[in-house]
């Protein structure tokens, strides 16, 4: 009989880590890249069997602590984040988002951001921006810090972009992006998360880029995809991006799941005699004729 749900890795067995080098290779083979968030060691063990990539994405931000945007959250928040995904030792490549203003300073404070990180378990990092960051993508690269590209919407960016808006669709927008990814690439990178721009423009930078493409709300023709963990499971609530496909309502599942508990609570259905404890047979008498000493 089988399992109820189809998974990309055979969990009957212990699992190879994933690598760069792998992903280059998949890249070349045409194998496709799948990659999600995780925020705690929970999502990160549901996911890890399955995915190739776990992001400790700087949406933590939006999904978990109640921000309107990823800016206030700050490297201490990721690194209280990446330590209880990484305590779980996945086989995924874990790759952690380098917060606002953890890079935009100088080179120093970048690879001392970046650094703790690793130090922390993760095995690369992200950032967002194209050949304003390639200085930086280079400093650390010189360090032997893995880096993860990301261009297009980049959610750091939301104010000078006017919101989260779709990016890349005038002459001089798409081809300054396929000239950043060009430079990231040059700088180092071993792969680019291309987010919220037209399905072409992202066909057209995996067609020049040997490194891999990693689309999210950028078309079907990049080299992998990604989605937030609480999207994919609809665990979040109203507005969902265009590029969201959630495959379970899983607030409503969980809703549901905690208003029968809180039913049979209500009705002194639970705990139930499976649920509770026991005194062994001899402590029973004991108890029953128990009374406090100092009563007459």
């Amino acid at each position: 009989m089988g399992s109820g749900f189809n998974m990309s890795h055979s969990s009957e067995q212990p699992l190879e880590r994933v690598t760069i080098p792998a992903l280059q290779q998949w890249k070349d083979e045409g194998r496709r890249v799948v990659m999600t968030t995780a925020y705690d060691a929970v999502a990160a063990r549901i996911a890890d069997p399955i995915v190739d990539i776990i992001l400790v994405g700087d949406s933590v931000g939006n999904v978990c602590l109640g921000f309107d945007n990823t800016l206030p959250v700050s490297v201490a928040m990721m690194n209280h984040h990446l330590e209880a995904v990484a305590r779980t030792r996945p086989h995924a490549l874990l790759v952690a988002d380098m917060p606002f203003l953890s890079f935009h300073v100088g080179s120093e404070d970048t690879i001392r951001n970046a650094g703790g990180f690793l130090q922390r378990g993760a095995d690369a990092v992200k950032l967002e921006g194209g050949a304003k960051r390639v200085e930086m993508v280079r400093a650390l690269v010189d360090c032997e810090i893995p880096v993860m590209g990301h261009l297009g919407l980049t959610p750091q960016s939301v104010n000078v972009m006017g919101g989260f808006r779709v990016q890349g669709r005038t002459t001089d927008t798409a081809l300054r992006l396929l000239d950043d990814a060009h430079r990231l690439q040059e700088a180092g990178c071993f792969a680019l998360v291309l987010e919220g721009i037209p399905a072409e423009l992202a066909a057209r930078a995996t067609q020049f880029l040997t490194i891999p493409t990693i689309g999210i709300g950028a078309g079907p023709d990049c080299s992998g995809q990604v989605l937030v963990f609480h999207d994919v499971l609809g665990l979040t609530e109203g507005h969902r991006p265009k590029f969201v496909r959630a495959y379970t309502n899983g607030f409503q599942l969980f809703q549901e799941a905690l208003s029968r508990w809180a039913a049979d609570i209500r009705k002194g259905a639970f705990p139930g005699s499976e649920e509770c404890y026991r005194l062994p047979d001899q402590l029973r008498d004991a108890i029953a004729n128990w009374v406090p000493s100092n009563s007459t």
